[in-house]
């Protein structure tokens, strides 16, 4: 049996039957990691004997009867950017004077060990999550299963290349700006991001440190299915969260089921903003229409976006360095000086962005807030009148790998300048509005490199986006059996 054509709760089934055991499970994927991992870079390190030592504890517990858990014995990544297991170490996406010992347990984490699934080591991340590219001065960059010389997209590029290359059929990712959603795209996964307080973000000291842009903790996977249980065993309340919200139990295995006859459906292909490579366009354009199979109406609709995307994204590069700005003036004070004694280490971009977080005055604060809320009036007037926007999730397919570990987007597309970290996805508008959203696979550009297809849904209407992209998969299934024939060779 070839357990990487599996899903999480294929793998888990197989275990909780008795067919296979934990440790055979960790074993089999240990070999494939071994083997498949130094062309990809997605791993930054692996824990096999801690994995096999909760294998061990798994068996044990099901000896004894107990139901340890519908994803019993699977293998997951934790992303190495911010601490995610207790005892392990995180570097802050590759920077090697912050690796530091994890002090708590991540949502993802705790959910996946809650459904019975075993970490068996980090994957790789940019410097800070800052990029939509994964490369870092540390580790390097983290090559696409599809075409080893172009990148895994990011920022949880290492997670998104180790689900697709069937290291692992679940990995951990985070998504500050499109960080689950990009990745996903350029390989050819199934990714998610909640609405905003569905799963907790406890930060502490300061609560809302994770708000701007809104920050999330979430799942890369390779069918709809597996992220719906994910989410079933992340969603909660949590009164630590000031943005929590108290949903109540909801099967989203069964939600995701919903038929979407009769869904009004938006389409975009550029926001009237965005440049889009013209393959790009096209694949996601008769991707759309595939729902009308499924009974939805698929309308193009327009957006009157006052500021160009290159503003949007600038705004996004400056926000969301307030926070890392503010841990660098923190670790000062414990006597960690990165830009005075490990500038080396960093990228060039995160030194600039970060300069212009600390010259910020209260009226950029101001400028940040009228163009979030400019973003947020315009899709919510789209939503109001349809339950889901359909988009692609990048506006180019994915980009070469650089040879100086600072991989970033395209400079320019369409003969359109793009600003290189977040500038080339269409992502981050539901990060600024906390949104719910996903990214299908739609199909591949004539060189094989995959596309995704971003689904936009309704706040708190989660299961809305599950179940249009569960009815995609339905109706243009993505093999991952056909897919490995087209994966490059280690």
């Amino acid at each position: 049996m070839k357990l990487e054509y599996l899903s999480g709760i294929e793998l888990g089934k197989e275990v909780n039957s008795g067919n296979l055991t934990p440790t055979e499970i960790v074993h089999y994927f240990e070999k494939r990691i071994k083997e498949r991992n130094p062309s990809l870079n997605a791993f930054t390190y692996l824990k096999i004997e801690d994995a096999l030592n909760e294998a061990k504890l798994l068996e044990e517990r099901i000896a004894k009867g107990e139901n340890v858990g519908p994803l019993a014995g699977v293998p997951v990544g934790l992303k190495d950017f911010l601490p995610s297991k207790r005892g392990w170490t995180n570097s802050h996406g590759g920077v090697k004077s912050l690796i530091r010992e994890d002090d708590i347990d991540s949502e993802f984490y705790k959910a996946a060990r809650a459904a019975g699934a075993i970490a068996i080591g980090k994957t790789n991340a940019p410097a800070f999550a800052f990029r939509g590219t994964c490369d870092n001065k540390l580790y390097g960059p983290t090559a696409n299963p599809f075409n080893v010389a172009y990148n895994s997209g990011g920022s949880s590029g290492g997670s998104a290349a180790a689900v697709a290359d069937g290291m692992l059929p679940i990995a951990e990712g985070s998504d500050g700006g499109g960080s689950i959603r990009i990745p996903s795209a350029w390989c050819s996964c199934f990714g998610f991001k909640a609405s905003v307080g569905t799963i907790p973000s406890v930060c502490r000291p300061d609560g809302w440190t994770a708000t701007h842009p809104y920050c999330f903790n979430g799942a890369i996977t390779r069918t709809v299915e597996d992220s719906a249980l994910m989410l079933e065993y992340m969603a909660r309340y949590d009164a630590r969260d000031p943005l929590s919200v108290n949903h109540g139990f909801r099967s989203f295995r069964e939600l995701m089921k919903m038929p979407i006859k009769g869904w009004n459906i938006a389409l975009t292909l550029d926001f009237d903003m965005f440049p889009v490579d013209k393959e790009v366009a096209n694949i996601v354009e008769s991707a759309a229409h595939l729902l009308e199979s499924a009974g939805a109406n698929v309308d193009y609709v327009h957006f009157d976006f006052k500021h160009s995307f290159n503003d949007y994204a600038k705004l996004w590069c400056r926000s969301i360095s307030v926070d890392t700005a503010i841990d660098m003036e923190l670790w000062k004070k414990e006597g960690l000086d990165l830009l005075k004694d490990h500038k080396d280490e960093l990228p060039d971009e995160f030194i600039y962005w970060n300069d212009m977080a600390l010259k910020s005055g209260i009226l950029d604060y101001r400028y940040f807030n009228e163009l979030r809320t400019e973003m947020y009036d315009e899709l919510q007037n789209i939503l109001d009148e349809y339950q889901i926007i359909l988009s692609p999730v990048t506006i180019c397919p994915p980009v070469k790998n650089a040879d100086d570990c600072n991989t970033k987007g395209p400079s320019e597309v369409n003969g359109v300048e793009v600003e290189q970290l977040i500038g080339f996805c269409e992502t981050f508008m539901a990060n600024f509005t906390g949104s719910p959203a996903a990214s299908v696979p739609a199909g591949v550009t004539k060189e094989g490199l995959p596309v995704g297809m971003q689904i936009i849904g309704r706040k708190y209407k989660d299961e809305d986006v599950l179940a249009v992209a569960h009815a995609f998969e339905e109706i243009a299934p993505w093999s991952y059996e056909k897919a490995y024939d087209r994966l490059s060779t280690c």
